[in-house]
C-alpha cells in the first residue's frame, strides 16, 4: 500500500518553519493514523516508533533518539497560519501544530496529538488536496527541498506555478526575516539546493525563474515535468523479445465496453478542472450561494457528463487564465 500523505493545499500553503526532523515526525504520524486505521482527532495519541524513523529516512540509530527528543521539544512551540473565509470577509489564523507531544525512552516512541485546528486540514480526503507519496521526500535532506517539492506539487496538474512573490515566497518556504537577506544567498542556499535535491530524488524535474523589477528581483516561477518511469519499473517480459498482445488476450468485457473507457476520460477531465480551480485559487467564484467547496466540486463533476460540457469547463477557466497542457 503507498504511503500517501494527504494535506489540505490550505495547510500546504501556509507559512511555517518547520526543521526537517520535524516535518518528518508529522508526516510519519500521518502515516500511522492511515496505516492502523486510528484516523487522526484531538485528542487520542498517535505513535511513532524512532525505528520507522531510522527505516524510512535512513539515519543512525543514535542520531535517530536524538533528533526525536528535540523535535519533541521543539515541534511544541511551532506555529503555522492560514485563512479561512467567514461571513464578513477572511480571517488569518494562527495555531500550533501540536497540543501535546511526548518522547518515552523505555520504548523510543514519540506521543503525539495534533492541534485541534490541524485536524480537519489532515483528514479531509477529497481531490482538492495534494497527495504525494512519502518515498518522494525520504532522500531529501533539506527542510527547504522538502517545503519546495509541497509548494510545486499543489499545482501538479499545470506543471507550472504563477509568479510568486518574493516575500510571499520567503513566507511559504519558512525563511525567516533574518536568514538570507541577500537574494543571491537565498537562490543559491534555498532554491538551487533545494532543486538538485528534487531533481535528483522525487518523481518530477523542475526550473525555474527568477522575475524583477528594473534590476530588482521580486519573484520567482517554476515549471516542472513528471519523470518517465525507468526501465527497472517497467513490467519485463520473461524473455529479451518484444511481447505483442494478441486479440484473444484481450478480456472481453473490455474489448467490448468502449463507453467505460469513454466515462474513464471524462471523469479525468472533469478531475482534472476541480483540481484546476482548487490550485488557482478559483473556487470561490464558482461556489453557488452557501454551497461548500467539496458540495461545489461534486456538482461539477456531475455536470461534466459529455464530451461538450467538459469544453464549456475547459473554455471559462481559460478566460481566467488558466492553462491546459495536452
Amino acid at each position: 500500500m503507498s504511503d500517501l500523505i494527504v494535506k489540505d493545499n490550505a495547510l500546504m500553503n501556509a507559512s511555517y518553519n518547520l526543521a526537517l526532523v520535524e516535518q518528518r515526525l508529522i508526516l510519519l504520524a500521518i502515516l500511522e493514523a492511515r496505516e492502523t486505521g486510528k484516523g487522526i482527532n484531538a485528542n487520542d495519541p498517535l505513535t511513532v516508533h524512532a525505528s520507522s524513523y531510522i527505516n524510512q529516512f535512513n539515519v543512525e540509530r543514535h542520531t535517530a533518539y536524538q533528533a526525536l527528543k528535540d523535535a519533541c521539544k521543539d515541534l511544541f512551540a511551532r506555529q503555522f497560519s492560514y485563512q479561512e473565509k467567514r461571513e464578513r470577509g477572511r480571517i488569518n489564523i494562527t495555531s500550533r501544530w501540536v497540543s501535546q507531544i511526548g518522547y518515552m525512552d523505555d520504548t523510543a516512541t514519540v506521543e503525539i496529538i495534533f492541534a485541534p485546528a490541524v485536524v480537519p486540514l489532515i483528514t479531509r480526503l477529497e481531490e482538492q488536496f495534494t497527495q504525494y507519496d512519502i518515498e518522494q521526500i525520504s532522500e531529501l535532506s533539506s527542510a527547504y527541498a522538502v517545503r519546495l517539492y509541497e509548494l510545486l506539487i499543489c499545482w501538479r496538474s499545470t506543471g507550472k506555478t504563477p509568479i510568486i512573490d518574493l516575500t510571499e515566497f520567503r513566507k511559504r518556504l519558512g525563511v525567516l526575516d533574518t536568514e538570507y537577506t541577500r537574494t543571491d544567498n537565498l537562490k543559491m542556499r534555498v532554491i538551487e539546493l533545494g532543486l538538485k535535491q528534487i531533481n535528483e530524488h522525487t518523481d518530477i524535474t523542475v526550473s525555474y525563474e527568477q522575475h524583477k523589477k528594473g534590476r530588482t528581483i521580486t519573484g520567482f516561477s517554476f515549471k516542472f515535468k513528471q519523470k518517465k518511469k525507468t526501465g527497472a519499473e517497467m513490467p519485463k517480459n520473461s524473455d529479451s523479445s518484444p511481447h505483442i498482445e494478441k486479440p484473444s488476450q484481450i478480456p472481453a468485457n473490455i474489448a467490448k465496453q468502449p463507453e467505460n473507457a469513454k466515462k474513464d476520460d471524462l471523469g479525468h477531465r472533469a478531475s482534472k478542472i476541480t483540481g484546476l480551480i482548487m490550485s488557482n485559487g478559483l473556487a470561490d467564484r464558482f461556489k453557488r450561494g452557501d454551497e461548500s467547496v467539496i458540495d461545489m466540486m461534486k456538482r461539477i463533476k456531475e455536470e461534466i457528463t459529455t464530451d461538450t460540457t467538459a469544453d464549456q469547463w475547459e473554455n471559462k477557466l481559460e478566460e481566467f487564465g488558466v492553462i491546459f497542457q495536452s
